[in-house]
């Protein structure tokens, strides 16, 4: 990403959440791997699906039937579909990518689902649900869920907490406050983590730093991010910006349960600059 992209970046994500827009702040962490990404012809495709459900659309729709013909256009005229061949293949989280490609994960195909539904003023909004993002309908009288990655499936709070279970066991409570409406904030942050996880998997340790990079732009107060930007920058060999980094975070997270492991690293980075003055 160049200079003045990061800073356009910057600028959507310090926004007040509902002003983000979170078409052009997806294919912004995309220019990270395409620096000259033209936004326009996918801002004009994201149009375009939307006009194609709103023809569809009588006012006399109930929401169920208005998922019904956006489904049908997203998932049919159009042939949007969750990836299962290669899950963790980073195209599935670059926007731009989804949309020539047509194939997503559950954060990008439901980031898809909003942007449309937005256009034809039809209250869709994400659920950061651990595991598998979702999207629900919500209005004052009626709520329910939906599953991007699986063609719009209709879902229950209790088909919700069934496939937390299925996915976790135990090991996450089921809550209210899983089925939250997530912020344009949170939904740009998991994306950038996604992408982290992947990098990190990939051993491709400049592109990861570049997502924490991303990430604390995000939330500037997440003191994992700088402990593990501080990690990163020592696999780069970024001396100074290492030790600011784990510095930054051992002052701030005084209590942390890698305190000692984080401190040793520290005395490493010391000793490294030592030896090289």
């Amino acid at each position: 990403m160049s200079i003045r992209s990061r800073k356009t970046f910057q600028q959507l994500v310090t926004l007040p959440d509902a002003a983000i827009p979170l078409a052009e702040t997806a294919l912004m962490i995309a220019c990270e791997e395409y620096p000259q990404l033209e936004l326009s012809p996918y801002l004009d495709l994201l149009d375009e699906i939307a006009e194609s459900a709103q023809r569809k659309r009588s006012p006399s729709d109930s929401p169920i039937e208005t998922v019904g013909k956006i489904n049908s256009v997203v998932f049919d005229t159009y042939g949007f579909r969750g990836s299962v061949e290669d899950y963790y293949d980073p195209r599935n989280s670059f926007f731009n990518d989804v949309l020539d490609r047509r194939i997503g994960i559950p954060i990008t195909l439901s980031t898809l689902y909003i942007e449309v539904a937005r256009r034809i003023n039809f209250p869709i909004v994400g659920v950061g649900m651990p595991g598998h993002f979702l999207v629900k309908y919500w209005d004052r009288r009626e709520e329910f869920f939906l599953d991007p990655y699986n063609r719009g499936e209709i879902l229950t709070r209790e088909d919700c907490r069934k496939r937390l279970v299925a996915q976790y066991g135990e090991a996450v409570e089921f809550n209210d406050r899983l089925l939250a409406r997530a912020t344009h904030r949170q939904i740009v942050w998991r994306m950038l983590n996604n992408l982290k996880d992947i990098y990190v998997k990939g051993h491709a340790i400049d592109k990861c730093l570049s997502m924490v990079d991303m990430m604390l732009i995000v939330d500037s107060e997440d003191l994992i991010q700088f402990r593990d930007r501080g990690l990163l920058r020592m696999q780069l060999r970024q001396f100074d910006g290492a030790g600011r980094d784990l510095q930054y975070y051992l002052q701030h997270a005084p209590d942390a349960d890698d305190r000692e492991e984080i401190e040793n690293h520290v005395k490493e980075l010391r000793r490294i600059r030592a030896m090289m003055n």
